[in-house]
């Protein structure tokens, strides 16, 4: 894979050794999960201004769409369609059940194409950001609903701001600078893929790739990390993870020819 077109300047970065005493993985592949029903309900009340998107499930008990499995199907014959590059050899995935359902589809794409299967680990930092007492509020509905937080927000910048109960996006980071010691640790020489959230690949850019915060906006306002979307980094000479491809989607029709929103 080479470096996507979009967003050039987003990607230039300098490739840095995160943990120099410690060989790391050949190459990390993050993906986002397949399109889950709150990303569904949520498309659709953003579009209309909407208050509540009518989801009262837990968060980490958010499912797939039909669309979703699609996605994650289509991603899973991706790669094994790229098997003479190297399959991954483990899969990291969050416990919340639209990543574990992702990954389950991924997995029976490579069983049916009678591929070398990887070995699974889920980890618990590698869930998505908690937003505590705005779980499930639109940007409508926390501007009518929370006023004061939502002017907190504007003030402190996304990588600062908590909202009450939850965790910014440098708590996010912190965790996954835990998660990527172990998996340099546990993963040396081996190609992992990662399966998680939006939130979990953007941060995973701040971390790796070193981005000031600033930078971080920038990409963040240049566009979501899509469904199903694939990040990569590859280990150089040097030993440093150096970014391969950022938001791609090679596996899927253009947006035009999907299912639904």
């Amino acid at each position: 894979m080479a470096l996507t077109d979009q967003n050039p300047k987003a990607l230039r970065t300098v490739p840095r050794r995160l943990f120099p005493a410690l060989p790391g993985p050949l190459s990390l592949t993050a993906v986002r999960h397949g399109q889950s029903t709150a990303n569904a309900a949520f498309h659709a009340a953003e579009a209309v201004g909407a208050l509540d998107v009518g989801i009262t499930c837990r968060d980490a008990d958010l499912s797939l769409t039909p669309l979703g499995r699609e996605e994650a199907g289509a991603l899973g014959r991706w790669i094994a369609s790229r098997s003479a590059e190297g399959l991954p050899h483990s899969l990291w995935v969050s416990p919340y059940l639209r990543t574990q359902e992702t990954a389950e589809l991924i997995v029976e794409e490579l069983d049916r194409a009678g591929l070398p299967l990887p070995e699974l680990c889920t980890d618990e930092r590698l869930r998505d950001r908690e937003l505590g007492l705005l779980e499930m509020l639109t940007s409508a509905a926390i501007e009518l609903r929370h006023p004061e937080e939502a002017a907190r927000r504007r003030l402190l910048g996304e990588l600062r701001w908590r909202p009450p109960g939850g965790e910014s996006y440098a708590d996010v980071a912190q965790r996954l600078r835990s998660a990527l010691r172990d998996l340099y640790e546990t993963e040396p020489d081996r190609r992992v893929l990662l399966v998680a959230h939006d939130a979990v690949v953007m941060l995973l850019r701040h971390v790796i790739d070193d981005l000031q915060e600033g930078e971080l906006v920038d990409l963040a306002r240049a566009g979501a990390v899509a469904n199903t979307s694939v990040t990569r980094w590859v280990r150089d000479v040097k030993g440093a993870l150096t970014l391969d491809c950022w938001n791609i989607r090679p596996h899927l029709a253009p947006e035009s020819e999907l299912s639904a929103p």
